[in-house]
């Protein structure tokens, strides 16, 4: 479960069943082949080709994978609550009878409620958090690791209530640049993704990774739980075995704050390449 790790906005929607507001969520235009999530737990809710545009100004679906939504009256006696079947995330509402697909059914879901990942046949994913100092380097790597489906950069691990890049540069914010690394655990588990991150960063450096120093840049493990903790502890000591003297603090999941727009996939927009971050084989 990943509610630890959700920004208030989010929250609001899956936990507190709000609605976010027409025409403002991400999702709502987008028409990339692939597959929805749910942003809370990971499961794969709906197909792209199930997608289509209602003018409403949410995200529309005629149809979900087979058992991953259920369905309750709403608390207003008129409409119809859907919610992820696995964790109870609220998604939105489901409506028929508007003749907008042959279908003839609406599912309307918040952007906030998803994650999209561009995957047409995954079925479930799980996540991993990690700071390995900046993270334009730090994902460009991580997107080339087989079984990882999205990655998305942000701040995690400070006080500042939704900082921004300037704030967290400026070294006082507390937060750390972090990634977020979604998986497919039919072709890759968490011990994996764990040692790629030890591999393509340099663990022991105390002051930042490379010529980047600050706080910001050191490196972390944050763990979801207890299971993913005893990993991150049980690779540090296989290093620390092998003679690496480790700096990597491990620490609790706290609020995943996402980065500014440009900070997403940077590299691969601005066709540069990673200054301080490069693969060597440490396991």
């Amino acid at each position: 479960m990943k509610t630890s790790s959700l920004t208030p906005q989010i929250l609001h929607v899956i936990r507190d069943k709000g609605t976010e507001q027409p025409f403002t969520g991400e999702l709502n235009d987008n028409d990339q082949p692939g597959t929805y999530l749910c942003r809370q737990c990971g499961l794969a809710l709906y197909r792209a080709q199930t997608k289509f545009h209602s003018g409403c100004g949410w995200p529309s679906f005629d149809d979900e994978i087979s058992g991953t939504v259920k369905r309750e009256p709403d608390p207003d006696g008129r409409r119809t609550e859907i919610l992820c079947a696995r964790c109870d995330a609220h998604l939105g509402h489901v409506f028929t009878g508007e003749h907008f697909t042959v279908k003839n059914i609406r599912h309307c879901v918040n952007s906030l409620s998803l994650d999209f990942v561009n995957d047409l046949t995954v079925k479930d994913t799980e996540e991993a958090l990690f700071a390995a100092g900046c993270f334009w380097g730090v994902e460009t790597l991580f997107k080339k690791l087989s079984g990882v489906v999205k990655t998305e950069v942000g701040y995690m691990g400070g006080s500042k209530y939704d900082p921004t890049y300037q704030q967290v540069c400026e070294g006082d914010t507390g937060h750390f640049e972090v990634i977020r690394v979604l998986y497919d655990p039919s072709k890759i588990n968490y011990e994996t993704v764990a040692k790629y991150f030890f591999e393509i960063h340099d663990p022991t450096q105390t002051d930042g990774q490379g010529p980047d120093h600050g706080e910001q840049y050191l490196s972390v493990v944050f763990y979801y739980d207890d299971a993913q903790k005893k990993t991150a502890e049980k690779l540090i000591k296989q290093l620390i075995q092998r003679n690496y003297q480790i700096a990597t603090r491990v620490l609790p999941v706290s609020i995943f704050w996402p980065a500014e727009e440009y900070h997403q996939d940077y590299y691969q927009k601005t066709g540069k390449t990673p200054y301080c971050h490069h693969y060597t084989k440490r396991f």
